[in-house]
């Protein structure tokens, strides 16, 4: 049920968003109804979360007029989600719709528009027949999307499915709003079982967005100029990028008392430190984390490793060079000032953040939109290097060459290049949530439309 909360006495909107329970998801759709509230105080959010989310985010800091309101769940746990991520996403998309609709029917005052995470495609039919409008989220980068919405081309061209091994290294440049893309970094592009499902699900909801009336991205304009333009000239629906979506608002002072990783830093000296997060629940083979382990441990530079389960292992493998946590204030750990680098997954929520920041990256991709991330912050932007450099499926990277890369990267002497552009584009994401910028145009933007409002 939705918490009580006074409704503003002179709200103008009722903002309801349901995003995807996942923590990519979740995080940035509450950072953009933040972002929705710095400009108008008097909208009223009812954030639609299952039980397990609200345990999880329940008590963080929030606006009082964003208000909780809960389903129940569609799998029993985060865990079963990490272990069988294709049997969460069909529940999902199968799960949430009964709920959620019988949520609309007792909330008040009645949704002025839904903000849905794009995977959550039932929202649009919903929404359509109760003449709300709706907004899709799409919580990933508008490349990422470009390349799901023109999959067919691949199987049109002969490069579906892809055997990674042989021929990984090839190119194609016929998606539009992409340049050329290695046929390794396109998602789900192998002949497993799992993904082929999961790809059914991806392409199945793309369709609804046109369905939808406004679609909004976490990203900034200029770093993928190509694919909103791309995307603009297919749809006919507003299409807004509302990014960079992270908390960039609510970056108060740090209680060091509180986190005691931040006096160890303050004791670290400047750009010194290696930042390392393989995000929250997808991971590599054991082998492959021994040797990562390992070539940390072996190439002495300070790291803070952010890793939210074995933690001791790791730390035995590691060595004590470092710090090993199970969480971490990632955001504004990359702002202090003794982070030189970034090993990441190469998720949109952390390539966003270390953009924003400004530290350069050693790109080590998983999973579905990562690999193209990599791409971006590897080949557009030029602000990292790949840490796996062979694209064959089976390639172990040893202890010796990573413990040598991150030598290398981490030495103030080497790649100046980068690290200008990584300042360079830090600029570049603070110009665009400024007065008059390309984000914060598009989300003054959104809200005249929603508010009914000139703009």
């Amino acid at each position: 049920m939705a918490q009580p909360i006074q409704v503003p006495p002179t709200m103008v909107c009722h903002v309801v968003a349901v995003p995807y329970p996942g923590r990519g998801h979740v995080n940035p759709m509450m950072n953009l109804c933040k972002m929705l509230l710095s400009k108008n105080s008097q909208i009223l959010v009812t954030f639609v979360v299952t039980e397990e989310w609200l345990g999880f985010i329940g008590s963080d800091s929030k606006p009082d007029n964003i208000r909780f309101a809960t389903i129940p769940n569609v799998i029993p746990s985060e865990e079963s989600r990490a272990n069988d991520f294709v049997t969460f996403l069909g529940a999902v998309m199968t799960k949430m719709e009964d709920p959620f609709e019988e949520l609309l029917n007792r909330l008040h005052p009645p949704p002025s528009v839904i903000i849905y995470d794009t995977y959550l495609f039932w929202v649009v039919r919903l929404a359509n027949a109760r003449n709300i409008p709706v907004a899709s989220f799409w919580p990933m980068s508008a490349s990422f999307f470009a390349v799901l919405k023109h999959y067919h081309l691949l199987r049109r061209n002969g490069h579906y499915p892809v055997n990674v091994s042989e021929d990984g290294e090839k190119r194609v440049d016929y998606i539009p709003g992409n340049s050329s893309i290695r046929l390794a970094d396109f998602p789900l592009s192998d002949d497993s079982r799992r993904s082929r499902r999961l790809l059914e699900h991806a392409l199945n909801v793309i369709p609804w967005v046109q369905k939808a009336q406004y679609l909004l991205f976490p990203t900034i304009y200029e770093l993928e100029p190509q694919a909103i333009d791309a995307l603009k000239a297919e749809f006919s629906i507003p299409i807004y990028t509302v990014g960079p979506a992270i908390p960039c608002f609510d970056n108060g002072r740090i209680d060091a008392s509180k986190h005691g990783y931040f006096q160890w830093l303050d004791n670290q000296p400047s750009a010194s430190v290696l930042y390392i997060s393989q995000g929250s629940f997808l991971s590599v083979s054991n082998e492959q984390f021994n040797e990562i382990a390992a070539g940390v441990g072996d190439s002495g530079v300070p790291f803070l490793w952010v890793q939210p389960r074995e933690n001791g292992r790791l730390k035995e493998l590691c060595g004590d060079k470092g710090l090993v946590l199970p969480w971490c204030d990632q955001l504004k750990v990359l702002q202090h000032p003794a982070i030189g680098g970034f090993w990441s997954h190469c998720g949109w929520n952390s390539t966003r953040e270390g953009v924003f920041t400004g530290v350069p990256f050693l790109a080590f991709p998983i999973f579905m939109d990562q690999p193209l991330n990599g791409k971006f912050i590897v080949e557009e932007w030029k602000v990292g290097w790949r840490v796996k450099r062979e694209v064959k499926e089976d390639t172990l990277i040893r202890k010796d060459e990573i413990s040598s890369l991150i030598r290398k990267f981490m030495d103030l002497n080497g790649d100046e290049a980068m690290r200008k552009r990584s300042k360079e584009l830090k600029l570049l994401c603070h110009t665009a949530i400024a007065s008059g910028g390309s984000s914060e145009t598009d989300i003054t933007a959104f809200l005249s439309n929603i508010l009914n409002v000139p703009n």
